[in-house]
C-alpha cells in the first residue's frame, strides 16, 4: 500500500489536475471589511500573492493603479475580454471587473498561493474553471452595522448607500455556495479565522502530494 500512497491521496482530483499553488477566493458585500482583512492577511502571510483585478470604475481616494486595481476604460476592457484575457468578468454597480487568466494560471501553476478578491458572480465562474480553489465569504454581523460602515466610509451618497445595501442582501444570500464563511464582527478574530483557513487549506493531502512529490516518492518507494 505504501508505494501507491501519493497516487491514492490525489485520486479524488484526477479529473482536474491539482496545481502546486492554491487559489484563495474571497468575496463579501460592499462594506463587509474584505479589503481590510485581505491587507492584514497579506501582512501576516508573506508568501501569499494578491491578484490585481481589472476594473472600469474610477479609483477611490488612496487607490493606486497596478496596486489595488488595473484601472482601464470600458473600450479597453472590452478588447481584452474579446481576446480571452479574463478568467472571469462581472458587471457590478455599473462597472466592469475581471481577473487576468494568464497571470493567475502562471502563478498557481508555478506553486504560488494567490489571493483573489471578487464578488459572488465572479466566484461562481472561477469555481467552474478552477475546482481546487478555496472559496471564503466575509459576512458583516448585521445589516445595521453594514450600513454604519458604509456611512462612515464617506465615499457614497445616501442614495448610493441604499442601493449598495440592497445589493448586499442579494450577495449575502450566496454565502452558502462558499467553502467557508467568516463573520467580521471583531476584526482581530476575523483575521485569525481567515489565516486559519489559509494555513489549513495549504495542508490538504492532494496539494501536499504535488508540492512534496520527491519526498513522498523517497519515503514510499519499494
Amino acid at each position: 500500500m505504501s508505494d501507491t500512497f501519493a497516487a491514492d491521496a490525489a485520486a479524488p482530483h484526477t479529473a482536474s489536475p491539482v496545481p502546486a499553488g492554491t487559489l484563495f477566493v474571497i468575496a463579501a458585500p460592499s462594506g463587509g471589511g474584505k479589503t481590510s482583512l485581505v491587507s492584514a492577511l497579506l501582512e501576516r502571510e508573506r508568501n501569499l500573492r494578491l491578484s490585481v483585478s481589472y476594473t472600469t470604475r474610477p479609483p477611490r481616494p488612496g487607490e493606486m493603479h497596478g496596486v489595488h486595481y488595473q484601472f482601464i476604460d470600458e473600450p479597453r476592457f472590452l478588447v481584452l475580454q474579446a481576446a480571452g484575457e479574463f478568467l472571469e468578468h462581472a458587471h457590478v454597480h455599473g462597472n466592469w471587473y475581471a481577473t487576468s487568466a494568464t497571470w493567475l494560471r502562471q502563478e498557481v501553476g508555478a506553486g504560488n498561493d494567490v489571493l483573489l478578491e471578487i464578488d459572488w458572480q465572479g466566484a461562481a465562474q472561477v469555481r467552474s474553471l478552477i475546482p481546487t480553489a478555496v472559496h471564503i465569504f466575509i459576512l458583516p454581523p448585521s445589516l445595521v452595522l453594514l450600513k454604519e460602515r458604509l456611512e462612515k466610509r464617506g465615499q457614497d451618497s445616501p442614495a448610493v448607500i441604499t442601493r449598495r445595501l440592497e445589493a448586499a442582501k442579494e450577495e449575502m444570500r450566496h454565502c452558502g455556495e462558499f467553502d467557508y464563511v467568516i463573520i467580521n464582527q471583531e476584526f482581530a478574530a476575523a483575521i485569525d479565522d481567515l489565516a486559519a483557513v489559509v494555513r489549513a487549506s495549504r495542508l490538504r493531502t492532494a496539494a501536499q502530494c504535488v508540492r512534496h512529490e520527491t519526498l513522498l516518492r523517497s519515503l514510499f518507494a519499494p
